[in-house]
């Protein structure tokens, strides 16, 4: 025995359960998501690497003019980091010697 009123609550019915089922499967493929480590390892080794390409083409920039040349500021830092490199050997070989 139906009548035209219990027709609404039926459809309420079958609309909140279909609500739930769409919820609930997507916390199931979000809970699959955070379970699933191999994916997520690779994710952050990509994300990583995009970072640190990002980084290494900033610094590139900063160091080299328009033309791709290094700027007068890096090779002064070039030179000091090869001179404090021959220092550093010619001390190391002159100890090793004494």
């Amino acid at each position: 025995m139906t009548t035209t009123g219990d027709n609404p609550g039926i459809e309420e019915i079958e609309t909140d359960i279909a609500r739930t089922r769409e919820e609930l499967a997507a916390t199931v493929d979000e809970l699959s998501a955070r379970l699933d480590v191999k994916t997520r390892v690779k994710e952050s080794v990509q994300q990583t690497k995009d970072q640190a390409v990002d980084r290494i083409r900033t610094v590139r920039d900063q160091a080299t003019d328009e033309d791709g040349r290094p700027t007068p500021t890096t090779l002064g830092i070039g030179g000091a980091v090869a001179a404090t490199v021959v220092v550093v050997l010619a001390l190391t070989l002159w100890r090793r010697r004494r």
